[in-house]
């Protein structure tokens, strides 16, 4: 049992009303409502995501009188809004716990969120198991779409589009979005459908260092030291005005290794060289153990090296639903003019 948890839900609640009255104004009905990790219960967070508030577990399951909390809260602070529990304490942070027929039937429904007047689609519960919109990246879109207005945008693991979409939103004039998983770009094109947008955004399946190598101008040959790769689709060499890179920690492919911690600038070179000279570079590192400057040193070393040194830099930081007591929040998001 989390102590306390009652007051500490309604501390969290009152820290952020200032910033729920400002996202309802710019149509937005989807926030974090508790931070676990600094807020006094890690391992625990509670999101709305519209009309549905979803809590997860990372540590340890909930305990019976602590789920009970969650609901009375929220059932006083949201009425009518149902609450889903997704436990994520085991291996590979699969869901863990069963949910009744009601609530599976709930948490399975396709719903539809907003977040500064574009729509997504979402569920609690689908075959993935990460919400299909990161809360946390909301900073990262709002300046996308501050940005996006007249450029082209590459959004490069893109998962299921969200930076593509209000970039498109926003009035940008070219938008291709890059992700290995076909359900993740099948959400991609859900959410372009939700929206009325001006043009056709573009949506490709492909391993992100045969895409980036390709737009780079780099190339991604068909064979390497005698292997043949995996298909993959041909691309043109390619400048965006705006490239947005989030990879995840780290995952192995035959075309290379995403590893945020030990080699970051594998991926940054060839983002770099898809980024137009004069464009914009924004980059996302979420270990929480990646000293910010460190890292920020390592990309402007790279940089150089590539020959396309780093003009400006500037943080883009979680908004206050994410709050971080020492400044330093474990998703970095350095946005880079190049």
């Amino acid at each position: 049992m989390i102590p306390s948890l009652p007051d500490l839900l309604a501390a969290s609640l009152a820290a952020r009303a200032p910033l729920i009255e400002q996202l309802e104004a710019e149509q937005t009905n989807t926030w974090r409502l508790f931070h676990g990790s600094v807020e006094g219960a890690p391992g625990l967070t509670v999101d709305r995501y519209g009309d549905l508030l979803l809590a997860q577990t990372f540590h340890r399951p909930l305990a019976d009188e602590d789920l009970a909390t969650l609901e009375s809260f929220y059932g006083t602070a949201y009425p009518g809004l149902p609450l889903i529990w997704n436990d994520r304490s085991q291996s590979n942070s699969r869901i863990a716990n069963v949910l009744s027929e009601e609530q599976t039937a709930i948490a399975q429904a396709p719903r539809e969120i907003l977040e500064l007047g574009v729509r997504y689609r979402f569920q609690a519960r689908h075959a993935g198991q990460d919400p299909w919109l990161f809360l946390d990246l909301r900073a990262a879109r709002r300046r996308v779409m501050q940005e996006a207005m007249g450029k082209s945008l590459l959004n490069v693991f893109a998962y299921t589009c969200g930076v593509g979409i209000a970039a498109a939103k926003a009035g940008a004039r070219h938008v291709v979005n890059v992700d290995f998983s076909e359900s993740s770009i099948a959400i991609g094109k859900e959410n372009a459908r939700l929206n009325e947008l001006p043009i056709r955004v573009r949506f490709i399946r492909s391993d992100a260092f045969a895409a980036l190598r390709q737009f780079s101008g780099i190339g991604q040959p068909e064979r390497v030291r005698g292997k043949r790769m995996p298909p993959f689709p041909v691309l043109e060499a390619h400048q965006f005005d705006l490239v947005f890179l989030d990879p995840p920690r780290y995952a192995r492919s035959p075309f290379g290794v995403v590893d945020l911690v030990k080699d970051y600038p594998a991926l940054f070179k060839p983002a770099l060289l898809s980024t137009a000279e004069g464009g914009t570079l924004i980059c996302c590192n979420n270990v929480a153990q990646v000293n910010r400057e460190a890292w920020i040193e390592q990309l402007e070393r790279s940089a150089k090296k590539a020959g396309r040194p780093i003009r400006e830099i500037e943080w883009i930081t979680p908004e206050a639903d994410f709050p971080s007591p020492d400044g330093n929040p474990p998703l970095k998001i350095a946005l880079l003019r190049v």
